[in-house]
């Protein structure tokens, strides 16, 4: 977990809470104040100049890699109220390493570490008023790369940005957990994107899930792509399988991404 530092502290002890019912709070997004977004251009050749403006719609040119070739990644984390009203996020310089490793893949530069941490504090500072009161929901924090530039060819774009917006949210998953087993759609295949957060992992499984969901279930669970016979992990997450005193889940091996609470779950089970 990272601290707010004590300057940022004494601001979240004045904050007010927006006007939302925390308990019917379901993973959907509720717009809040501010996002965060910086640029990076063909001139500058590094991100640069990142600024808070008021959330709402951005302009692209219809020519842009994220919206012709899918050049794009995202992140996901939250922040927690503590009782005391102080501000924790979780882990936030393991997003920062995750995403330059999917830049990386998808041939697009990255913001630094410290610029990534940077954007996320000053994106929940911004929204401090939608931050759950301690133990009724988190704020989920959702940075974007992508590729920006003008683009008709098949080719990395010349220009990127990186955007940072949030959303309050409710405490995880309600209900009960029933998985159907997918076996003729795959998430991912071997020498592809599934071991990093490309915004093209996700929408090619929208027609299986949504045929699940209609007959009761509440997610898939995919398999592996050779074998069609290995769990590899669900719609959106990573997969864990407890039998006895036993915690299990399938080896990342460039088909499933790297989860950073499936990071934290192993250290922590290897403790004990």
């Amino acid at each position: 977990m990272t601290s707010l530092s004590k300057q940022e502290q004494v601001e979240w002890e004045k904050a007010e809470y927006a006007n939302v019912n925390w308990d019917e709070l379901g993973f959907a997004l509720t717009k809040t104040d501010y996002m965060y977004v910086m640029k990076f251009t063909e001139e500058e050749q590094m991100f640069c100049n990142g600024t808070l403006i008021r959330f709402g719609n951005i302009q692209m040119c219809p020519s842009s890699g994220i919206l012709n070739y899918g050049q794009g990644l995202f992140e996901g984390l939250k922040a927690y109220r503590k009782e005391d009203e102080g501000i924790l996020l979780f882990r936030p310089e393991e997003n920062a390493l995750r995403m330059k490793v999917g830049a990386d893949r998808m041939c697009m530069p990255s913001p630094t570490v410290d610029q990534f941490i940077d954007a996320v504090k000053k994106t929940v500072l911004a929204n401090k008023r939608w931050v759950p009161p301690h133990g009724r929901g988190s704020l989920y924090i959702r940075p974007l790369l992508m590729g920006t530039g003008r683009n008709l060819e098949v080719k990395p774009s010349s220009e990127y940005t990186f955007l940072v917006y949030a959303s309050p949210v409710g405490n995880g998953l309600k209900g009960v957990l029933n998985l159907m087993v997918e076996d003729n759609v795959h998430r991912a295949t071997p020498g592809g994107t599934g071991g990093i957060k490309a915004v093209t992992n996700y929408s090619p499984i929208y027609k299986p899930l949504t045929e699940a969901k209609a007959k009761g279930f509440s997610d898939l669970l995919y398999l592996d792509a050779l074998t069609g016979s290995n769990i590899e992990e669900c719609s959106g997450c990573n997969i864990f399988i407890l039998k006895g005193n036993v915690i299990s889940t399938p080896t990342t091996h460039g088909t499933i991404l790297p989860g950073i609470t499936r990071k934290s779950i192993m250290e922590i089970a290897s403790g004990f």
